[in-house]
């Protein structure tokens, strides 16, 4: 199936030759949101990806799945838990159910609290 629009006129990548070609992330200024920007190869068959954030301690504190994107530029917010512990580190992962799965990318980032935040401490 064909869902893309013939005028295109984009070299489509294979399975095998899909990956992820950017990954970035910019924190809202309340220090619990992060967006997410991802961009992959055109591709002719839609991959599935897998994005984990972790703290400094490797525990997550977010995680997405997304199945068949439509499209190969992807923009999407993330809800960070738990306390602050920098440094963060964003990771995502394209695959295929039957195969092949691509290298990881990893994007590190911290996390500024807002200055009204009580973890951020006291001005005396």
């Amino acid at each position: 199936m064909d869902f893309f629009l013939p005028e295109d006129h984009l070299t489509r990548a294979t399975p095998e030759e899909t990956k992820i070609t950017e990954l970035s992330a910019q924190v809202y200024p309340d220090g619990y949101r992060l967006r997410v920007n991802i961009e992959i190869t055109p591709f002719q068959k839609r991959p599935h990806i897998e994005v984990i954030v972790t703290d400094a301690g490797g525990e997550e504190v977010a995680s997405t799945n997304i199945v068949e994107p439509m499209t190969w530029k992807l923009e999407f917010t993330m809800h960070v838990r738990g306390e602050l512990n920098n440094p963060y580190l964003l990771e995502a992962r394209l695959f295929y159910p039957d195969g092949p799965t691509a290298e990881p990318r990893r994007f590190s980032f911290d996390i500024t609290p807002p200055p009204d935040d009580p973890a951020a401490g006291t001005a005396e």
